[in-house]
């Protein structure tokens, strides 16, 4: 059996290969975090096996059908605790199923359909889930967010999709020097040594901007559309709600879903969220920058209030 190696947000990932038409073609957005040697004694956050004969026969229960960013998964809990998730693209093709433990630490993935775009579809979506939630107690979050990095810090835009997220970090990019794209669609967030690290990663929505770096974060700013320019900060009670929906997660699942509030719990309090009213403007860009900037995250080893 193949298998390669990833660190994505400094957590090591693993995949394995059963059969031999499957291989890393399948997740080219991946290579710029492939490891070719894991450090002495180091073990995978998650190992994904690929494997197409794989079914699941056994016991399970029925959890939902859920959407997200157009694509359908319907979630399943299995009778030893673990879960089936069965993802299926924008155009309803079951393309694939994940089968993992309790803990998405070992996972099989069985790619179900043979177009090479529906399968390459599964697996990316598969790894994305064993990745959020095997790490959910890591003081690591996956956010629906774009990030732009400016004077070393990255700067998260959070927003429904379609609501204008990237367009507002283009506009970061356009009106203000030295501005460059992190991730437009899933960066990896994590509190390390007391400090908020954001990372680019494999999965960058529409935009091909799969980049293996990190920065400290700057700030967060939820976007909403409005006839006029306005920001405010945002108390830590509606920091929260705000960032929750745009965390990776399952509300079902105690463990996963305890260890996603406390990360963005621990975040919130370094970190200052604003919701930002606009318009799709240079204006606003401007008004963003200038307004965050010179909030200071809380420093390593510094006292946080919570």
């Amino acid at each position: 059996m193949r298998n390669d190696f990833y660190r994505v947000g400094g957590h090591l990932i693993e995949t394995r290969y059963a059969d031999e038409w499957n291989d890393e073609r399948l997740i080219p957005s991946f290579r710029p975090f492939k490891v070719e040697t894991p450090q002495e004694g180091e073990c995978p956050v998650c190992t994904v096996t690929v494997d197409d004969s794989h079914r699941y026969d056994g016991e399970r229960d029925e959890v939902g059908q859920f959407d997200g960013s157009g694509n359908n998964y319907g979630v399943y809990q299995l009778a030893e605790g673990g879960y089936m998730v069965e993802i299926s693209n924008p155009q309803g093709v079951l393309c694939g199923t994940l089968v993992s433990d309790a803990n998405f630490g070992q996972c099989t993935v069985a790619l179900l359909d043979k177009d090479h775009s529906n399968r390459a579809f599964a697996l990316n979506n598969a790894m994305m889930m064993a990745y959020a939630f095997s790490t959910a107690e890591r003081k690591t979050v996956l956010l629906h967010a774009s990030v732009i990095r400016k004077d070393g810090r990255g700067y998260l835009m959070t927003a429904p999709s379609g609501t204008g997220k990237s367009t507002h970090t283009y506009l970061w990019y356009k009106n203000i020097p030295g501005c460059d794209l992190m991730n437009d669609d899933n960066p990896v967030v994590r509190i390390v040594d007391g400090e908020a690290i954001v990372y680019g990663t494999p999965w960058s929505g529409k935009t091909p901007c799969y980049r293996n770096i990190q920065a400290p974060v700057g700030a967060m700013v939820r976007i909403q559309q409005r006839p006029k320019n306005e920001i405010r900060r945002l108390k830590p009670v509606e920091a929260l709600t705000t960032l929750l929906p745009a965390a990776s997660s399952m509300k079902w699942d105690r463990r996963i879903y305890l260890g996603v509030c406390d990360t963005l719990s621990d975040l919130i309090a370094r970190v200052g969220v604003w919701e930002l009213g606009c318009l799709p403007n240079g204006e606003a860009a401007l008004l963003c920058y200038e307004t965050v900037r010179d909030v200071a995250p809380v420093a390593p080893g510094e006292k946080v209030m919570k």
